[in-house]
């Protein structure tokens, strides 16, 4: 529980803000993370057992799933910023499990793809991540888990949607 400080005006009791906002562990934004920290928990020791923090991995998974990729896109695909992204790149490219190149097209853009041995990385540490998502969906449900994949997209959608639409009425 947490003490609030006293009241100066009656010198005991606690002092109670009054603020015109829903109860901070009722935010979305806050109910968000808390499910991502109940989720990355069950992958994180797996992670570490691999060397992997969730960062690299999260590169990884992004360039399983495509040829190679300019930094710029990576960085908004993995939602991660420049800097850091850079650093972990330079850790992965340090371990022979990411490949950069100068693109042809534009010889300031790199671009990233995974390596041979990024690959064999990633499947050694699938079998376990497999079984964590079974285990999840087990103690979750899997009609549940499919509803929470489809509302999640539907709400990135909907605000999607609302930042483009204030974006074209800033430019009006």
């Amino acid at each position: 529980m947490v003490k609030r400080p006293a009241d100066p005006a009656n010198g005991s009791a606690p002092a109670a803000r009054q603020v015109p906002m829903r109860d901070f562990s009722r935010s979305l934004p806050m109910s968000l993370l808390r499910a991502r920290e109940a989720v990355m928990r069950q992958f994180r020791p797996s992670l570490r057992e691999h060397g992997l923090t969730e960062q690299q991995w999260r590169i990884l998974r992004a360039l399983a799933a495509i040829e190679a990729v300019e930094v710029t896109e990576l960085a908004r695909t993995a939602f991660l910023l420049g800097p850091s992204l850079s650093r972990i790149l330079r850790d992965l490219e340090a371990r022979n499990l990411v490949e950069r190149k100068t693109a042809k097209a534009d010889q300031r853009r790199s671009m990233v793809s995974i390596s041979k041995e990024g690959v064999k990385l990633m499947a050694s540490v699938a079998p376990t991540s497999e079984a964590i998502y079974a285990e999840i969906t087990r103690r979750f449900g899997a009609r549940k888990l499919a509803e929470l994949q489809e509302m999640l997209g539907a709400l990135e959608q909907s605000l999607a949607e609302l930042g483009a639409s204030e974006e074209a009425s800033a430019e009006e």
